[in-house]
């Protein structure tokens, strides 16, 4: 279905299509002869894509396509719309504005209505589609700041699991942002930069570089949680080897004695003495006290033997 919305003020206009609509986008080609490629390529399209062409000094263009919403989970399972760009012309194929949650469709056309030309309507577009990103980083910071409170409660692998969800989701939206920020410097380079004098573009703009610098700020703090569960995980694990070495070496006097005392020798007087049991069990226990002593004093006991502490992540 086409929707088409003209500008009779400024003189320029913005067709909404679907893939689905060939006679239309026909009838569009033959009046924009420059969209022939582009209409070709949109259905082969599947990935991100931008062309700039300013070899036609008069009217410079933009194209490509743009994946704004990606599942977190299924590679496959994403939306797309594919976008062609002259100053006075602006077609949209696969735009769905229903995708993008909390987004006031009628607002969105309503403004850009009084856009001068098809590239500052186009930015408003893009600020919508940066607006449902905010949105999911707004959730992604309630989620953050769940885990960043739950490490120092309870630090087990499910909390290593949720760090790991947490960076994939912020790799994905870091990734679905990427793109936006190439198709901003694509239209400087088709456009000249005195499109950044648009009000709607610098508004969008801005709306970009906070999008990116809180995309990069939440990175650092994902990487902290990582390398304080990597600290913790190591001296967690260098911990059990020590307790299982320092256990070890407490138990040699009892194992050297009872492999001594097991052997099948038939001369072996103590083993027909008396008090020889008592005085057996006597000399294991000095072994190994006198053995705990020199561990201690050397200092390599350390803390392994005292009980766990509650709010420590290392003890």
């Amino acid at each position: 279905m086409l929707h088409l919305y003209k500008n009779k003020e400024n003189n320029w206009k913005w067709y909404q299509l679907e893939s689905a609509d060939e006679k239309e986008i026909a009838r569009i080609i033959d009046e924009n002869e420059e969209c022939k490629t582009w209409i070709k390529n949109i259905k082969n399209d599947d990935t991100n894509t931008l062309k700039i062409d300013t070899t036609q000094n008069d009217r410079p263009f933009v194209e490509g396509s743009l994946i704004f919403d990606q599942h977190t989970i299924n590679r496959e399972e994403h939306d797309m719309f594919h976008f062609y760009i002259t100053e006075k012309t602006l077609l949209t194929v696969d735009l769905d504005f229903s995708k993008l949650k909390n987004t006031e469709i009628e607002k969105v056309i309503g403004q850009m209505a009084y856009s001068r030309n098809a590239i500052e309507a186009f930015f408003i577009i893009i600020g919508a589609i940066v607006n449902n990103y905010l949105d999911k980083i707004d959730e992604f910071e309630i989620k953050l700041n769940e885990l960043i409170w739950e490490i120092q409660k309870r630090n087990n692998i499910d909390t290593l699991d949720k760090i790991y969800e947490r960076r994939h989701e912020l790799l994905v939206c870091r990734n679905l942002m990427i793109p936006v920020k190439e198709i901003l410097y694509g239209m400087q380079e088709g456009f000249g930069t005195d499109i950044l004098e648009y009000p709607q573009v610098r508004q969008r703009v801005m709306k970009i570089e906070r999008c990116l610098a809180l995309l990069q700020d939440y990175q650092q703090e994902i990487d902290t949680l990582l390398k304080v569960e990597e600290v913790v995980s190591g001296h967690r694990g260098n911990s059990i080897m020590k307790t299982l070495t320092v256990l070890t070496t407490l138990f040699t006097p009892i194992s050297a004695w009872s492999a001594l005392w097991g052997m099948n020798f038939k001369n072996m007087p103590e083993l027909s003495w008396r008090y020889g049991y008592i005085a057996a069990l006597g000399l294991i226990v000095v072994n190994t006290i006198l053995l705990y002593i020199y561990l201690y004093r050397k200092g390599w006991t350390g803390d392994i033997l005292k009980g766990n502490k509650k709010k420590s992540l290392f003890k």
